[in-house]
């Protein structure tokens, strides 16, 4: 995604700041920057301008201000950078657990905005892979139980060993057009209902 196609929305009551934010972005070749200076209703604002990047800057934040902002990184899953002009260790921890990808701490200049901007996204593209790449490694793991179960449930009651229990899971996966792991679950739940203790 090139610079200019980037829809990026700043977050900033103070208008002057906004404005060395704003230019910053726009010699960066930045052309879809809107700049919010009220903070209400901000999470209908950002639904409707869907921005790919948010810029927050909190000149003096205090906890409650600091707490919505993580709040909402938490709820809009897209690259955030923030700066703010002080900070503390639970602050910086904070806006992490929260996700914002940049967390610049009294480093509002005109001309770190481009790199500064470009790492978060790359840090938010980074993240956003590895959360994924976890859920798939999880999800995996656990379509491998159920298909260890469903094979002891077969290799039991139908006296197969592991092999074969496993090439009937298949035969019925590829005749059904279902991932074997469909089947195995849909096994899993029928013996369940016919004897609670075998879908233990």
């Amino acid at each position: 995604m090139s610079a200019g196609s980037l829809t990026i929305l700043v977050i900033d009551e103070n208008r002057i700041r906004a404005s060395i934010i704003e230019a910053g972005l726009r010699d960066a070749g930045h052309r879809h920057v809107t700049v919010v200076h009220d903070v209400a209703g901000i999470a209908k604002r950002i639904a409707a301008l869907e921005p790919d990047v948010i810029v927050i800057d909190l000149e003096n934040p205090n906890r409650d201000m600091l707490e919505n902002m993580f709040q909402l990184s938490r709820a809009v899953k897209r690259p955030i950078a923030m700066f703010v002009d002080r900070s503390d260790r639970a602050s910086i921890e904070a806006a992490v657990d929260a996700g914002v990808s940049a967390y610049v701490v009294d480093g509002l200049k005109k001309e770190r905005i481009k790199p500064i901007l470009d790492m978060a996204i790359s840090r938010f593209n980074a993240f956003s892979r590895m959360a994924r790449e976890l859920e798939e490694a999880r999800s995996e793991l656990e379509n491998r139980k159920v298909v260890d179960r469903a094979k002891g449930i077969l290799m039991k009651s139908r006296g197969l060993s592991e092999e074969a229990a496993y090439a009937l899971l298949r035969k019925t996966a590829m005749n059904q057009n279902r991932k074997i792991a469909d089947i195995a679950q849909s096994l899993v739940t029928a013996a369940g209902l016919l004897d609670p203790l075998e879908g233990e």
